[in-house]
């Protein structure tokens, strides 16, 4: 048995741009309305930076232009209603300040992994105890259990593996095998332990095991594939929104000491892309509901086992949930929902115990 775990990224642009009523709180009621159509669970990852940054902005103007109220009913109505929301967050946004068009971020902030034991400490204690005093009012079962970092950032490890346990985080699913960055935010998860199966963290490595580790990491599904695989008119529409809304620095990774590369160093590069494998995620925004079916039909041919729950965590983003997204997802959700004996929905909540005995 599979269980399938739609996990969405709650946030506006990361340059700070962007109407949290467009890109956050409309994509996601429509999306709320497909999944509650067909049984399915929607795990709000909200990030707790922003959420937080827009109150403030409201309670120091008397504006609330960022709509923090229809924020947090949102997040209150998933959880009445069955779905989940867990802890997300750009910490860059907590020291932000108010600019024409958006957001001035404190991009020393923005790499969560790489702040200081203290500081990060902070940020999960705040967060989790906003998340819950938000949500036990609807749920009084209601646990925050899950993390994901902003852009993935879980190295180095010890700082934030340390804080997430002291808070009583079980779940982090930041990780996908294969994922590798140099630039504002650095991390390499090409060793990371599996592509699905959960494992007990070592504390000073998250893509490393340890029997007694206390934080499980529940990896977002990702496989080696070659660029042709990827193709989707969902991914050209990401594209373009990062194109539109960069952030700073971003494709300077590899420029080494600054100077521009030569001709012969970008047809390089760009060959090296065309002919490499890359780590494709099941991400719901980006692939057609075909790229998706195929891929959970790859899971369970390699891993499940019919004496075994496993978790396979899908990402998406409100900000890129397109009415092409909607249409394009049904055929997925339908394959789904269709098949009881193989797949069940289900949230980080739903799936602690489960991921908890995988990894013991």
């Amino acid at each position: 048995m599979l269980q399938v775990l739609f996990t969405l990224d709650y946030e506006i642009h990361g340059n700070g741009q962007g109407s949290p009523a467009r890109l956050m709180v409309e994509p996601t009621a429509r999306m709320l309305r497909q999944f509650d159509r067909h049984g399915a669970k929607l795990t709000i990852m909200a990030d707790i930076g922003e959420i937080l940054r827009f109150g403030r902005h409201a309670r120091d103007t008397g504006s609330d232009e960022f709509c923090h109220r229809e924020i947090e009913e949102q997040l209150r109505t998933a959880v009445r209603t069955g779905h989940d929301v867990q802890f997300h967050v750009h910490p860059s946004y907590l020291n932000a300040t108010r600019v024409e068009g958006g957001w001035r971020q404190d991009y020393s902030e923005y790499d969560v992994a790489r702040l200081d034991f203290d500081r990060i400490d902070e940020i999960v204690r705040s967060g989790k105890s906003y998340l819950e005093g938000l949500l036990r009012p609807v749920d009084p079962s209601y646990r925050c259990v899950a993390f994901r970092a902003a852009n993935w950032s879980m190295h180095p490890s010890p700082n934030i593996v340390r804080a997430l346990v002291r808070n009583g985080i079980r779940i982090d699913s930041s990780v996908y095998k294969g994922g590798r960055r140099e630039g504002i935010v650095q991390f390499d998860y090409r060793n990371a332990h599996s592509a699905v199966v959960p494992w007990r963290v070592d504390p000073e490595d998250v893509c490393r095991p340890k029997a007694d580790g206390d934080l499980i990491e529940v990896p977002i599904y990702s496989e080696s594939r070659h660029l042709h695989h990827f193709a989707s008119a969902n991914r050209v529409y990401r594209a373009v929104q990062q194109r539109l809304h960069p952030l700073p620095g971003e494709g300077l990774a590899h420029a080494g000491d600054g100077q521009e590369p030569s001709s012969s160093t970008r047809i390089r590069r760009a060959l090296d892309v065309l002919t490499s494998r890359h780590a494709w995620k099941l991400d719901f925004n980006q692939c057609s509901g075909r790229q998706l079916i195929a891929g959970l039909e790859r899971v369970s041919k390699r891993y499940d086992a019919p004496d075994r729950t496993l978790p396979v965590v899908l990402i998406g983003h409100s900000k890129t949930y397109t009415k092409l997204n909607e249409r394009l997802l049904e055929p997925f959700l339908k394959h789904v929902a269709a098949r009881p004996d193989r797949f069940q929905f289900a949230t980080f909540r739903d799936t602690l115990d489960t991921a908890t005995n995988l990894a013991a």
